[in-house]
């Protein structure tokens, strides 16, 4: 029996999945004000965001859109 790994990004993006559907954030509010509610560990996670391109301006629900975390590559596919 094999355990399958989960990437670190789709956890954070169940995270902010949650955070939409408990009404604290919008799909359309900006990744940044995610930061508010990561505290100390943002800075790991904004790192990780801009590595696979984002921007902190660019809206959650593209976060979310991501379907694959290709490590590879650097990118989102």
């Amino acid at each position: 029996m094999t355990q399958q790994v989960i990437h670190p990004m789709v956890k954070l993006q169940r995270n902010v999945q949650s955070l939409i559907e408990s009404n604290i954030i919008k799909p359309s509010d900006s990744i940044w004000k995610i930061a508010l509610l990561y505290g100390n560990e943002w800075q790991h996670w904004k790192q990780e965001l801009l590595d696979f391109g984002f921007s902190m301006q660019d809206p959650v629900s593209e976060l979310l859109a991501v379907e694959t975390w290709d490590e590879e590559l650097g990118d989102r596919a």
